[in-house]
């Protein structure tokens, strides 16, 4: 079976936020994301990962009801143990320990809108 379409990568993934402050000064100063875009006309805009762009938007200025999203992005780091040191000296809270599932660690936390992220690093090759 042949896809209709070609799908090459995933440019963004928006998170919306019911404080774009709040958001900005998470992701770009305390994540240390680049802020690549501020839309000006509305309150929101563009943080850089590496390889995908967070879109971060108030999702009332969109007309969205804002809910916070309960499937965490997944942020992928070289040392999940020394970045997580890192965000908690700077207040951030996380769920629980860090997770050894056999093929990668994960640590869980919120942004300040409640949006679930987590610190990510694969330490074992794929099959």
């Amino acid at each position: 079976m042949n896809a209709p379409i070609e799908v090459t990568g995933v440019d963004f993934a928006t998170v919306f936020v019911d404080d774009y402050p709040a958001a900005v000064e998470f992701y770009g100063n305390v994540l240390g994301l680049e802020h690549s875009a501020d839309y000006g006309k509305i309150p929101g805009g563009e943080f850089e990962t590496g390889n995908l762009t967070l879109q971060v938007v108030d999702a009332a200025s969109v007309g969205q009801e804002f809910k916070p999203n309960g499937h965490p992005i997944a942020l992928h780091v070289a040392d999940v143990e020394a970045a997580r040191a890192g965000l908690e000296a700077a207040g951030v809270e996380f769920a629980a320990d860090t997770l050894d599932s056999g093929v990668c660690h994960m640590a869980f936390f919120r942004d300040p809108a409640g949006n679930a992220l987590l610190l990510h690093h694969r330490y074992a090759p794929r099959d």
